[in-house]
C-alpha cells in the first residue's frame, strides 16, 4: 500500500492542484494504436501478396509512428521505448478482440479482455509519466508473492492500483 502511496504523492506533485491535461497525448496513443494496426495488416498483406508495396507503405507508416510516439515518450532508458510500443500494441489488440467477445454476446470475456488491455494502457501512462520506473516492474514481476504482483490478487493486484491511479490523474475530456 506504500507504493500506491508513493504513486498518489508523485501523481499530485504533477498535478499540481489541477488534472493533467493529456487529452491530445490520450487521442495520439490512441492514434499510434492505430498505425500500429495498420503495420500489422501492411505485413500480412505484403506476405499473402508478395507484393513488395504492401512493405513500402509500412515503412512509411512505421516512419510517422515513431515521429508521433516521440511527442509521447520524451525521455526514456532502456527498453521503455520498445516495452511503451508493445503496451500498445497489446492493448489495441485486447481492445479488438474484447469488442468481438461482445459481438459474440459473451459479457464477461469481454469485460476480463477490456480490464487486460487498461491494465496495459496504464502500465504506458505509468511508466510515461514517471509515475513508475523498470527497476520497480521488474522487483514486482520476479516476486510471484510480492503483493503488487498483477498474480496475486491482494485487492486485484498492481496494474487494478495503477488503473486507478491513472484515472484520478488523466483527464481526457478536458478541452
Amino acid at each position: 500500500m506504500q507504493d500506491i502511496q508513493s504513486l498518489l504523492n508523485k501523481v499530485k506533485k504533477l498535478e499540481k492542484g489541477e488534472k493533467l491535461d493529456l487529452s491530445s497525448d490520450e487521442d495520439l496513443s490512441i492514434a499510434i494504436m492505430n498505425l500500429i494496426s495498420i503495420e500489422e495488416h501492411l505485413f500480412f498483406s505484403g506476405a499473402k501478396t508478395q507484393n513488395a508495396q504492401y512493405y513500402e507503405l509500412l515503412n512509411q507508416i512505421r516512419e510517422m509512428r515513431k515521429t508521433l510516439l516521440k511527442k509521447i515518450i520524451k525521455d526514456y532508458e532502456g527498453e521503455v521505448w520498445c516495452i511503451s510500443k508493445h503496451l500498445l500494441a497489446g492493448c489495441m489488440r485486447l481492445m479488438e478482440v474484447g469488442t468481438k467477445s461482445l459481438t459474440k454476446g459473451d459479457k464477461k470475456e469481454a469485460k476480463q479482455f477490456f480490464e487486460m488491455a487498461y491494465s496495459l494502457y496504464s502500465l504506458f501512462w505509468g511508466l510515461n509519466l514517471n509515475l513508475l520506473k523498470t527497476e520497480e516492474l521488474s522487483v514486482i514481476s520476479q516476486n510471484p508473492q510480492h503483493p503488487q504482483n498483477p498474480q496475486t490478487d491482494s485487492s486485484r493486484g498492481f496494474m487494478s492500483k495503477l488503473g486507478e491511479v491513472i484515472k484520478k490523474a488523466v483527464d481526457c475530456c478536458k478541452e
